[in-house]
């Protein structure tokens, strides 16, 4: 456990909803819903809740479905990952219901699927692959626990990176995490199969990172960037055009683990602090640190409470386009 204090919980300004009645779907998987548009175009999923208390894509998902948005081009598919874990939430420890078992965005690998290993985020992901598989683009919805700017998540393969800095030019997700080796503790939906090779008939995959878990203003980005994810593979009409916004890319470096209960930042820390070289970013018990690898070393995704075994922060650094 952290020694500096346990930092506040976020107010909860979105509480999670029943989604008993999205729970048939219409494709014989529990939560999961397509339309077909009869035309030749894409096939996009947008997938929500891959873990139980990131709710903005919750709110993403069932905007679509409750508008009756249907694609002009192609298909367009509409999941909600874990709703086991989502429907776990407690409103006085609102965090504690990320997943049950298994982190589900980190199993996505044919060592993990396809192995002797069970838990509840196993079977959702097993039952989930062909509804991953069947996908040309993906857009994985998720939120933050700290409060920081949106940003994407995604393997740097250049079909990623012009679709996310195209949907991300109307402003609502213009940071860029990019990961040339991977994520570093698993594999993520977005990695699975072919989306994570490089040389592949794969589309664009992408995670987006909306804002704090609980803020109103994430739902609002993950409904927003729903959208124009839609609109740029042309399953929707095109969205009103807005002065294209900068962008900025950062190249994931190291993803740090928590290895120990005496694991401990030198400061407190949510996200995009910068470090000099060799700088001490936090210790993890005895003889164990972890420093900065170069200057302007840019922190990401930094654990609001460590716990052993999960990740502690990612390590990046930006890239000069």
């Amino acid at each position: 456990m952290n020694d500096l204090s346990v930092p506040p919980a976020h107010p909860l300004e979105v509480l999670p909803r029943d989604l008993s009645a999205y729970r048939a779907g219409n494709t014989g998987i529990p939560y999961v819903h397509r339309f077909e548009s009869g035309k030749p175009g894409p096939h996009v999923l947008i997938n929500a809740l891959t873990h139980g208390n990131e709710i903005c894509g919750m709110v993403a998902a069932t905007h679509l479905l409750d508008t009756g948005v249907r694609p002009l081009v192609g298909t367009l598919t509409v999941s909600f990952a874990h709703v086991e874990a989502y429907e776990a939430f407690k409103q006085h420890d609102p965090y504690a219901n990320r997943q049950i078992v298994h982190n589900l965005n980190r199993i996505w690998s044919d060592e993990w699927l396809d192995g002797p290993h069970d838990s509840p985020e196993l079977r959702r992901a097993r039952e989930m692959r062909p509804v991953v598989q069947a996908a040309d683009h993906i857009l994985d919805i998720h939120s933050t626990s700290h409060a920081v700017k949106p940003f994407w998540v995604y393997p740097d393969f250049e079909r990623n990176r012009q679709a996310a800095v195209a949907v991300g030019a109307r402003g609502h997700v213009n940071i860029h995490m990019v990961m040339p080796s991977g994520l570093g503790s698993g594999t993520p939906l977005i990695q699975h199969g072919r989306h994570g090779e490089r040389d592949s008939d794969a589309g664009v995959a992408l995670v987006a990172e909306c804002g704090q878990h609980f803020a109103r203003s994430s739902s609002v980005v993950a409904t927003e960037v729903a959208l124009d994810f839609l609109a740029h593979f042309g399953l929707i009409a095109p969205r009103t055009p807005v002065p294209p916004q900068p962008q900025r890319r950062f190249r994931l470096l190291q993803t740090c683990m928590v290895h120990t209960d005496e694991f401990r930042f030198t400061r407190p820390l949510v996200g995009y602090e910068t470090f000099a070289r060799g700088e001490l970013i936090a210790t993890d018990g005895p003889g164990r640190e972890i420093v900065s690898p170069c200057e302007d070393c840019t922190v990401m995704m930094p654990a609001r409470v460590p716990i052993v075994g999960r990740e502690a922060v990612y390590l990046t650094e930006p890239i000069a386009d």
